[in-house]
């Protein structure tokens, strides 16, 4: 297995003469960095040696901070002096530097993790895709060691049985071998290394848990100690965090996600720590984006309440998150069902309907013809003729059954079209009357077609004039009596 430095020494020898010009120029680039402290050399580097990967433990930093955890985990936090400003308290400045310190420690894990992974694949190489958690993944390393034969090793209490009988089957089928006792003991190192950061993490995130009782009461009832803690620690104290708007406390602490070309619709984005809350772990994932929202909103309002001391007892950060338990439990809901609607009550007796000479009018207008009735009538054993032959196409029904051998049917004239006729008889279709050479006996009528008639006959029978009925000369003057 080739390390680091070996791929590093490999790439350098690859290099062509025909570069000297680009190795001159990177000379100079990590001359200047070497002295500006920014790059050590190489070849200095083992990383076979666990000190050099792994420097966090013998910080001063570190060590500083656990002593100060440790002291203050043994004595009581002093809780009565409330009038210290919260960033001149020393307990807080001790909570914002143990946020920090467990963001520093969680990547030391992971570096160690990778440490290990690289020393063991040698023994079992399937067993980092089994066990993905880098502190269970140290545990299992230790416990197994050198042996080759799994079931003479009791990993019960270290994963869960179904993990347990998967990786006791693949390494009876596993290509590693026994590892060298120097690489061996290394990675043991390694592991109790692992144990003693995740140790020392938990210790400090139980120090800040029960220390935000007092510094951020209301926040704490809201999203718990843990998150709210990292809350403070990101932000950089309940000030800045209570200055926030809540679109950005949603994003504190969020992570680049590299889904390596899967899908993105499963995955949550711009979610940070308030993802670890247990609001947010009960909500569906269907509702999970809305319950951040409201989540990062009532935080911001709890922190607010919190940085100016408003209720010290909590009392305001508990209604807060029972507000947003009931708002989700709203949201999870069914629809309200459908109520079945009730059938009208039949009618007993026909409706009133309005009468009278209109409606009598418009059902004469839209009356069915009697055409139209034979032609929806049928008679038993007797086929009816259609449109196409042999019943295809439109049927005729009775029409034409009636013995005439005729599709017509002979209708008499309705008392609508009775009346038309009249009306257009009633009117004069003849000439005007002028005496011309023009003047013609024949009108053009839609009744009778072309009829003949006596232009003068309306003219005598009228009178004109002299001839009129009151100037004529056999009228007479009415008598009018007088009373």
């Amino acid at each position: 297995q080739a390390t680091l430095a070996d791929s590093f020494l490999a790439d350098l020898d690859e290099l062509s003469d025909n570069e000297a010009d680009v190795i001159d120029e990177e000379n100079l680039d990590a001359e200047q960095m070497e002295e500006d402290g920014d790059l050590a050399d190489i070849e200095a580097l083992n990383y076979d040696d666990l000190d050099n990967v792994s420097k966090l433990q013998k910080s001063r930093r570190y060590i500083d901070i656990m002593q100060k955890v440790e002291d203050a985990l043994e004595r009581e936090s002093d809780v009565t002096d409330k009038g210290v400003v919260l960033e001149d308290d020393p307990e807080y400045q001790l909570i914002v530097d143990c946020n920090a310190l467990s963001v520093d420690i969680e990547n030391e894990i992971v570096i160690i993790h990778n440490f290990i992974r690289d020393k063991y694949r040698l023994k079992f190489p399937e067993l980092e895709s089994l066990v993905h958690h880098p502190v269970d993944y140290a545990r299992v390393v230790k416990k197994i060691g050198n042996e080759m034969d799994l079931t003479l090793v009791d990993l019960e209490g270290l994963l869960p049985s179904a993990i347990i009988m998967v990786v006791s089957v693949t390494a009876s089928t596993t290509s590693g071998k026994p590892l060298p006792e120097d690489v061996l003991q290394k990675t043991v190192e390694a592991c109790d290394r692992a144990l003693a950061l995740d140790s020392a993490k938990k210790k400090v995130l139980d120090f800040v848990e029960s220390r935000m009782g007092y510094i951020a009461p209301n926040l704490s009832a809201v999203v718990g100690s843990a998150v709210a803690a990292k809350l403070m620690g990101t932000a950089g104290g309940l000030s800045s965090l209570a200055k926030m708007p809540a679109c950005n406390v949603q994003l504190l602490g969020a992570k680049r996600k590299n889904l390596a070309g899967f899908s993105t619709a499963t995955s949550q984005f711009h979610i940070g720590y308030i993802e670890q809350t247990e609001l947010f772990q009960s909500t569906p994932p269907s509702l999970r984006m809305r319950a951040c929202r409201l989540v990062a909103a009532k935080s911001t309002l709890a922190a607010r309440v919190d940085s100016i001391n408003g209720d010290p007892s909590g009392k305001t950060g508990r209604s807060l998150r029972e507000e947003i338990r009931k708002k989700i439990e709203k949201w999870q809901e069914p629809p309200p069902a459908k109520q079945p609607k009730p059938l009208p009550v039949p009618d007993s007796e026909p409706k009133k309907k309005r009468g009278g000479r209109r409606l009598r009018k418009m059902k004469e207008r839209y009356a069915i013809t009697d055409m139209r009735k034979l032609a929806n009538r049928m008679q038993f054993g007797i086929p009816e003729e259609s449109s196409l032959g042999d019943g295809l196409g439109e049927g005729y029904g009775m029409l034409g059954q009636a013995g005439s051998g005729k599709l017509r049917v002979s209708v008499g004239q309705s008392k609508l079209a009775a009346k038309v006729a009249k009306k257009f008889k009633e009117k004069s279709y003849g000439s005007s009357g002028a005496t011309s050479g023009l003047t013609s006996s024949l009108a053009f009528t839609p009744v009778q077609g072309i009829e003949l008639s006596n232009p003068q006959a309306l003219a005598n029978q009228l009178g004109s004039g002299t001839q009129s009925t009151y100037f004529s000369d056999t009228g007479t003057f009415s008598k009018i009596k007088r009373t």
